[in-house]
């Protein structure tokens, strides 16, 4: 019993979200071909723009953690230098949003008619046309996948596993921290670990204050493919790494306190309980990338004294009497 409406639908559901993600985020970059990779190139040269290419691009590929190992792929190359990364960093944490805002939407209504389109382009002999019927598909697959999942939430809340997860496991704060750091690392992907979390809450299986802080973990989880991405790369690599790290870290650890204020403010922002959870991730990303977003050149000054690359010890040596700007114009 257990078997049939609770494990088989969410696996079956997870497989078909990350496949549909997986199809639209490829369609996506074949699309976009060469220019992608031109606007990282061309448009990271001040904090500012490396920031909006990185909310273009995540908005793009729908994959902040896509971006964030395709810029360490151009960092290990030395096609980009560490501190034109951050400010794509930075935006990439929001372009990465606009999936968790399109969850709010009626997904059941949308998967059938993605679906069908998205076949039909894919038989044009235009490679456009197949493509964006890759695309269409990706997406389609995004929401049955996701209301597949959304299935199990209310026999599980029946056989009070997940409410006797919360009461036993101490601080639920805590507990949904770890649940969202674990669940986003094991599975590659925020945006499910979001949704589960905000399906779940909308159908009374856990607390505002776990799901909360499992949203928290996830941005935290989600740095775990970039840390494996850097493994046998260059140092700057590696700089990219950390300093995807220690933002996610940093902003958990500053939100995390106030999760009482934000409980109370939550129902300001929506009337239903699964928006509510996404507009929270929205407002926790924007918050913090444009906090920190002014503070850049400063930011790489402190993530190369952790991981000092072969220039910067050069430099320490005395090959410059004063450290040049970070954004070399």
């Amino acid at each position: 019993m257990i078997w049939t409406t609770i494990i088989l639908p969410f696996c079956i559901g997870l497989a078909i979200f990350l496949y549909g993600l997986g199809w639209m985020r490829t369609g996506l970059e074949a699309l976009a071909r060469e220019r992608l990779h031109q606007i990282l190139l061309q448009f990271t040269r001040t904090p500012l723009r490396g920031f909006i290419t990185g909310i273009l691009t995540t908005a793009c590929l729908q994959s902040s953690t896509a971006v964030t190992v395709l810029t360490i792929g151009f960092v290990n190359a030395g096609i980009l230098s560490f501190a034109h990364t951050i400010g794509i960093i930075l935006g990439s944490n929001i372009g990465t949003t606009i999936t968790t805002q399109m969850l709010t939407l009626n997904i059941e209504d949308f998967a059938i008619p993605l679906f069908v389109i998205g076949l039909v382009l894919r038989l044009f002999p235009q490679e456009p046309l197949q493509l964006l019927g890759k695309v269409l598909l990706g997406f389609g697959a995004i929401f049955w996948g996701i209301h597949l999942m959304q299935l199990i939430a209310a026999p599980l809340k029946e056989q009070g596993w997940v409410e006797w997860f919360i009461q036993h496991s101490g601080n639920p704060v805590v507990s949904g921290l770890l649940v969202g750091m674990l669940l986003t690392a094991l599975i590659h992907s925020s945006s499910a670990c979001i949704a589960i979390t905000m399906g779940f809450y909308a159908t009374g299986v856990i607390t505002l204050p776990f799901a909360i802080a499992v949203v928290f973990g996830s941005n935290v989880g989600t740095c775990v493919t970039a840390m494996i991405a850097s493994i046998g790369a260059n140092m700057a690599s590696k700089q990219v790494a950390l300093a995807h790290l220690l933002l996610n870290v940093g902003g958990a650890a500053i939100f995390t306190p106030m999760i009482p204020l934000i409980c109370e403010i939550s129902s300001h922002l929506s009337s239903d309980p699964a928006t509510q959870i996404a507009h929270i991730q929205t407002l926790f990303n924007v918050i913090c990338s444009v906090a920190v977003l002014p503070f850049c050149d400063a930011f790489a000054s402190v993530i190369t004294r952790l991981i000092p690359d072969e220039s910067f010890a050069w430099q320490k040596k005395g090959g410059f009497n004063k450290p040049p700007s970070l954004y070399r114009r």
